[in-house]
């Protein structure tokens, strides 16, 4: 398979997946495959015209999360829909899905089945709290595991009470675990011939996107506390008021605060006892910040930026999203990615944040019509004209 548009072979475009996933966090990781030249075939219930959230296959999340993929629509249900999934298996590498553990081996599509028909199968689980254990079978969202798995504690201002993050950080990032899983796994199959279970989950990918603040405790016994927009550990780096709006500035780190001080004129703090260390400036964290204020509420925030930037202190302004993709490095950076779309005309998506510099990236084709590749896929598979009529006929796809 080449790319149409670069006619440059795409790196996963020898990989066939079979996409049983729905919500975000299951066609996240499948995204990241089909993105990179895998043909993805999304299998669909017949006559399910809607999103899994109700939304229409029209709207921009929906489009955004399924592009480059083909549509089958399936039913999994009947005897003839199960039959094609498992013809379909044998000359597949890769199947994802994002049911409830238990709904798996209830509809005869989980991995030690599969594995019967095609040894080499790669087999990713992506679930709300992991395959088993105590949570396991209780129904996964993306705000749940942010609250469970600590991300709502340290977000927010102190003393109002837990926030959730402005994204759905539980889905995405497990989606992203997920897909790392999978080419590893693609790796590992290339000298061991055998395939892989995969598993991963909300709870786990949001434990893990902790990173530093959980190592704090593991480590240290910090519980850390909310901080607002103040680093929790780096001061100073945080929100501050300009004569026309805010800025981020981070100023931490010996050499960058001494570069810091000069470009504000205040040398003094390096010597005040107050902030002459990186201790200090955290127990004294209000008064530096009150400080800086005094000082940043005296010029425009385009003029500040220019100033640290010119300094070599990291400071950046604080963007809507519109202002995003306004912004000159955003777009060098491409990511906005054109589509031409059947029925919405021309359309963007958010582009990769990976790029390559022998393979482009392109939107090969928009998210697919419901059903839109099924005789296709069919045919290629060995079936007959007649044949797929009748699984037609018979409500299996």
């Amino acid at each position: 398979m080449t790319d149409s548009i670069t006619d440059s072979p795409l790196p996963l475009a020898h990989i066939r997946v079979l996409d049983l996933t729905r919500v975000r966090a299951g066609p996240t990781a499948v995204r990241q495959l089909a993105d990179w030249g895998a043909d993805v075939v999304k299998i669909e219930l017949p006559g399910d015209q809607e999103g899994t959230l109700g939304e229409s296959r029209l709207e921009s999340d929906f489009q955004n999360l399924h592009r480059n993929k083909r549509s089958m629509t399936l039913n999994l249900k009947s005897v003839e829909g199960l039959a094609v999934f498992h013809r379909l298996t044998e000359t597949a590498d890769v199947v994802v899905e994002n049911y409830r553990p238990d709904v798996k081996f209830r509809l005869k599509v989980d991995y030690e089945t599969l594995r019967a028909i095609n040894p080499e199968l790669i087999y990713a689980s992506i679930s709300g709290f992991g395959q088993d254990g105590p949570y396991g079978p209780l129904p996964g969202f993306d705000q749940i595991a942010q609250g469970m798995g600590g991300l709502m504690s340290i977000t927010g201002e102190p003393g109002r009470g837990p926030m959730r993050a402005g994204i759905p950080v539980a889905d995405l990032s497990a989606g992203l675990y997920a897909a790392i899983g999978i080419l590893i796994a693609l790796i590992a199959r290339h000298e061991s011939g055998a395939g892989r279970w995969i598993q991963t989950s909300l709870l786990q990918a949001q434990v893990a996107m902790l990173d530093f603040q959980a190592e704090r405790w593991l480590m240290n016994g910090d519980v850390a506390p909310q901080a607002g927009n103040n680093h929790p550990t780096g001061i100073p780096t945080g929100v501050f008021q300009t004569s026309d709006g805010h800025i981020n500035i981070a100023a931490t780190g010996r050499a960058i605060f001494e570069r810091f001080c000069s470009a504000m004129g205040r040398e003094d703090w390096l010597s005040d006892d107050r902030f002459k260390s990186p201790g200090r400036r955290f127990h004294n964290r209000d008064t530096m910040n009150e400080e800086i204020e005094t000082i940043t509420r005296q010029r425009t925030s385009s003029e500040w930026i220019t100033t640290f930037n010119e300094a070599g202190v990291p400071a950046g302004p604080i963007n809507s999203i519109d202002q995003v993709f306004a912004d000159p490095q955003v777009q060098h950076l491409g990511m906005a990615a054109p589509v031409h779309h059947p029925k919405l005309g021309d359309i963007e998506l958010v582009s990769q944040a990976v790029k390559m510099h022998d393979t482009p990236f392109v939107v090969r084709r928009p998210t697919p019509d419901l059903g839109e590749h099924t005789d296709e896929i069919l045919r290629a598979a060995g079936y007959a004209e007649a044949e797929i009529t009748d699984l037609r006929n018979a409500g299996a796809i």
